[in-house]
């Protein structure tokens, strides 16, 4: 029977709420202030635009989840996507909800701070060291700038904080209990948003990997296989599927071709509607003697570009004093045009349309290639290529009658084949064009002709290529049965296609590995920016970042750092160093000056904070790309976790007497009243308000790298 009345006891940490409490006011305040776009919101607020109308996109600097969440804040206010994001400083309209746009990445900056109390605790330190890492996050500007703005970084940060806590929260929790697994659970899936968020968050996951491989394998022999099974599923299975969840909700919710649609294959472009698809629908699948056909090199990335002649011959000779065979131009052009259709062949026969019932192309075909509009034959010989010598030229046949034989037929090679009897499929096929003759390869070398060539692309045929195969792939992107046998019949026909309905998609697998590989692969051109800079002066905070200029006042967001807070992580990461030194060359001498559980914490806490910090920090010093002051802070973050934690350690071995630990309190006490001295000082730049005159900026100006702008009046 139920008794009366029902009692709940519970546990509060009043210290964990009032943080807490405190970090959501000092994100979420005033949220909508500015109303203009701030800095990177130009950068993620077209992608959020392309999410709230379905346009598909890539973004080359991570994976979608990030960019998911923002659209979704934006979705929760309403926004329709139709704000054009060209320029920061630009006022957002009143039908766009910037508090929605922004309020994810500030509940996820909020969260960080009791996610570092919790995450200080689980290693083991006081509750005093918690609330001193919670209080450093929290006075932090940088983290307080980056959390208010419709940006990552905080997003990024917030699941990496989780992942840890809930690892250590399951390696502390009792080994009896099997419900502890939820949070081994909880940290893959974390592991999983951190990645899906930036790919910056691969470290911090592989860092985890690490720690966690390390206790499993002191644990090999207390337990069943039972357990290492489960620690493999939570922490590898299950973020790998969850990471390709992301790329499935992606692709789902981007269905309409968009601007990026160029840079994936043909039959990517025609899985999306709109765009290439309006042009392939209905197209023959198969591709049949006497198809008319656009072949599309897979080679040319990120602009495509087409086989295609015209009526231009190469040049006698060329600069260089060299010979050519001066027939007609063969060339790979980056527009659609109708000089880009070509007609296959038979070699048997003098027909050039398609024979009822259609005779496909098969893999090892020989065929030949007729250029729609000048009937010219695909020619290849042993004579020069204009701008790449080492490889054959190729032309389109003209018989000058000077002892020059056509040599005309191509072995059609399907490098995607299934079998060795498959024909070859419009957009599906990848095929190479092997030279009869002379064994070379139909292939775009990528350099661009002169002003005969009319700056088009040079194609050649080349021998013994070892290179990706992708360079040496053709697609047939557009195609129709050819009907017209005679020349002027046929030119109406190239200009007016006929399409026959069939149904192709392409399968999730194909597209989201073509979409990673993308994504890895092609990258767009960084240029110099005037707040980049290397990851050496992010260390001393040499540099900032103007956020955000009012257009007729001093009112200002800078990304400036706490320099307080800055230097106690500094000397904290060096003292751990030098503190962790010397306890392993007395260990090693035999003299052991901690216990061992204490030895056990403190080599922790270096691997998590120590190792946190080298693995968001390091990789950058290897990267060539354009980068800002905002990459370091989730390094910055696991050493506002280390600093509070060492002084406990300090505190409680290393000083004997009462009047050192006295001493040191009285220290930290006044270091934490400089913290948020330092944080009240900057707030005007963290915050935009209350705007500051000429003067005082110049007196926020602490290093003489510091870009502050200020008005005179």
């Amino acid at each position: 029977m139920l008794q009366l009345p029902l009692v709940v006891t519970a546990q509060v940490d009043l210290v964990l709420v009032l943080v807490s409490l405190l970090a959501f006011w000092t994100r979420l305040s005033r949220l909508s202030y500015p109303n203009a776009v701030v800095f990177d919101e130009v950068y993620y607020g077209q992608f959020v635009s392309l999410y709230m109308k379905r346009v598909f996109f890539i973004d080359d600097s991570g994976p979608p989840l990030g960019h998911m969440i923002l659209a979704f804040g934006a979705y929760l206010g309403g926004f329709d996507g139709n704000f054009l994001w060209n320029r920061i400083g630009a006022d957002y309209p009143s039908s766009v909800s910037v508090w929605s746009l922004r309020l994810l990445p500030a509940l996820c900056g909020s969260l960080c701070v009791p996610l570092v109390y919790l995450l200080t605790l689980e290693l083991n330190f006081s509750h005093l060291a918690a609330l001193g890492a919670a209080l450093l996050l929290l006075l932090e500007n940088s983290l307080i700038v980056q959390s208010r703005f419709m940006l990552l970084e905080s997003v990024l940060i917030f699941f990496v904080l989780l992942a840890f806590l809930s690892y250590l929260r399951f390696h502390n929790a009792p080994n009896s209990s099997w419900s502890r697994f939820s949070w081994l659970l909880l940290s893959g899936a974390s592991c999983a948003a951190a990645v899906g968020v930036k790919y910056m968050g691969v470290f911090s996951y592989l860092l985890l990997l690490g720690v966690a491989s390390l206790h499993t394998w002191n644990l090999i022999g207390d337990h069943t296989v039972s357990h290492c099974v489960c620690r493999f599923m939570c922490l590898v299975v299950v973020p790998v599927l969850l990471y390709v969840f992301w790329f499935y909700i992606h692709l789902g919710l981007l269905s309409h071709s968009g601007p990026h649609d160029q840079l994936m294959s043909s039959a990517f472009q025609a899985s999306l509607q709109g765009g290439l698809s309006r042009i392939t629908q209905g197209q023959p699948l198969e591709v049949a003697y006497g198809s008319q056909v656009t072949l599309r090199s897979s080679a040319s990335q990120p602009i495509p570009c087409w086989l295609h002649s015209h009526r231009a011959n190469y040049p006698v000779r060329y600069e260089n004093g060299r010979g050519s065979s001066h027939q007609q131009q063969v060339t790979c052009y980056p527009f659609k045009d109708v000089n880009n259709w070509w007609i296959i062949k038979d070699p048997g026969k003098q027909k050039l349309v398609v024979g009822s019932p259609p005779q496909p192309v098969r893999h090892g075909d020989v065929i030949q290639l007729v250029h729609g509009m000048t009937s010219r034959f695909l020619n290849s010989h042993d004579v020069a290529a204009p701008m790449s010598p080492h490889a054959q030229e190729v032309s389109g046949y003209i018989d000058f009658n000077v002892s020059m034989a056509a040599q005309n037929l191509w072995r059609v090679h399907i490098s995607n084949r299934e079998a060795e009897s498959d024909v070859w499929k419009t957009i599906l096929s990848e095929v190479r064009l092997v030279h009869v003759n002379t064994s070379a390869v139909l292939k775009l070398s990528g350099v661009s002709l002169p002003d005969w060539g009319f700056r088009q692309l040079e194609v050649v045929a080349e021998k013994l290529f070892k290179g990706h195969s992708s360079v040496l792939g053709w697609t047939v992107e557009e195609h129709r049965y050819g009907t017209s046998q005679e020349q002027k019949e046929r030119e109406a026909e190239l200009h007016s296609p006929t399409h026959i309905d069939i149904d192709r998609k392409m399968s999730f697998w194909a597209k989201f590995l073509e979409l990673q590989w993308k994504m890895l692969t092609v990258k767009q051109e960084d240029s110099e920016h005037k707040y980049s800079s290397s990851p050496l002066e992010w260390i001393t905070m040499e540099t900032n970042i103007a956020y955000w200029l009012h257009s007729s006042t001093n009112a200002q967001i800078h990304l400036i750092g706490n320099p307080v807070s800055w230097g106690v992580a500094n000397l904290s990461l060096l003292a751990y160093q030098l503190l962790a030194a010397v306890y392993l060359v007395r260990r090693r001498r035999g003299i052991k000056d901690l216990p061992d559980a204490v030895w056990c914490r403190f080599s922790c806490l270096g691997c998590v904070c120590v190792g946190g910090w080298v693995v968001n920090f390091v990789p950058f010093l290897l990267m060539e790309k354009t980068l800002f002051l905002y990459h370091y802070l989730p390094a910055l973050c696991y050493l506002y976790v280390l600093s509070p934690a060492l002084l406990e350690h300090a505190h409680t071995h290393l000083l004997s007497s009462a009047i050192q630990r006295q001493a040191l309190g009285v220290c930290v006490s006044a270091v934490l009243l400089t913290v948020f001295l330092s944080y009240r000082n900057f707030c005007p730049l963290t915050y935009g308000s209350p705007e500051l005159s000429a003067n005082q900026l110049q007196g926020l100006r602490w290093r003489e790298t510091w870009d502050i702008l200020y008005r005179h009046r």
